[in-house]
């Protein structure tokens, strides 16, 4: 048995590493090739530590094709869009978890409804509507379907989380003469620091990466995202792999400092059931 139980521990190591590997593989040659010359790229044997080092690729990316500007615009778009589907979300979650109203759980199921539809199915709809209303080429206009689009999962996801805070709590700020408003700010968004982190990691990870409602909406070159930037980039220096890997690490850098600063909440979120519904 004992045999058999180590045999089966050190196979479980060998898929975790190999799968570790993996992934951790094309990531760092994206930073190896990123710090070399044009001219040591197509090295034979190729070289993953390189031998001189150069961030001359980064400041090239940074300085060249109106980067600085897509990177603003992108930060401008995730940056609002997740504060809003975290406050809009939380507030819709609590009403479901909380509060009694005529058409709750049918409103409810509807919302559960919409999660089953695939979000390219309404692309042609959706950019209609946005050309009608003068939408295009608006980054608020962006925000405002991508805040739309990202409410019912996450109300989904909240809901579930604050139906296992306790309603004594609620009891006690209502006795005292509180009000629901109260609850809300008071009670219900510092105890759901966890699952509020998660909602936002997820959700800025989406919107920074979201890429055919940029294409799709926005045609102005001023206000473009970062990912419809980087694919125009790619076009224009194809055959420079460590500017285009430069750009994309770039790119990486914010989504990286989101999840580090919420990592000790997001990890609460996980282990104290904000994906219980």
């Amino acid at each position: 048995m004992r045999i058999r139980k180590s045999l089966q521990t050190g196979i479980l190591y060998i898929v975790i590493i190999g799968g570790a590997i993996n992934l951790i593989l094309p990531f760092v040659w994206m930073i190896s090739t990123s710090l070399k010359e044009y001219s040591f790229i197509l090295d034979y044997p190729p070289r993953l530590i390189p031998e001189e080092p150069s961030l001359n690729n980064f400041i090239k990316a940074w300085l060249s094709s109106n980067f600085q500007q897509y990177f603003k615009n992108s930060l401008f778009v995730a940056s609002i869009s997740v504060i809003l589907v975290v406050l809009f979300s939380a507030m819709m979650a609590y009403a479901f978890a909380r509060l009694e109203f005529p058409g709750k759980d049918a409103i409810f199921y509807s919302i559960l409804l919409v999660l089953m539809i695939p979000n390219m199915v309404g692309i042609i709809p959706q950019f209609l509507l946005a050309k009608e209303l003068g939408l295009r080429n608006s980054l608020w206009g962006l925000i405002l379907f991508y805040v739309s689009g990202s409410i019912p999962f996450n109300t989904f996801l909240l809901r579930g989380f604050f139906e296992t805070l306790p309603s004594e709590l609620e009891d006690a700020i209502l006795i005292d003469g509180g009000n629901y408003f109260t609850i809300f700010i008071k009670m219900i968004l510092p105890l759901s620091k966890p699952a509020l982190a998660t909602v936002s990691i997820f959700s800025f990870l989406g919107f920074w990466d979201e890429y055919i409602l940029a294409l799709t909406f926005i045609d102005d070159p001023g206000r473009r995202t970062l990912p419809v930037a980087i694919a125009t980039f790619y076009g224009q220096h194809a055959t420079d792999w460590g500017l285009v890997f430069a750009a994309s690490l770039i790119a990486v850098v914010p989504v990286m400092i989101v999840f580090i600063s919420m990592q000790r909440y997001f990890v609460g979120g996980l282990t104290s059931g904000a994906f219980k519904g």
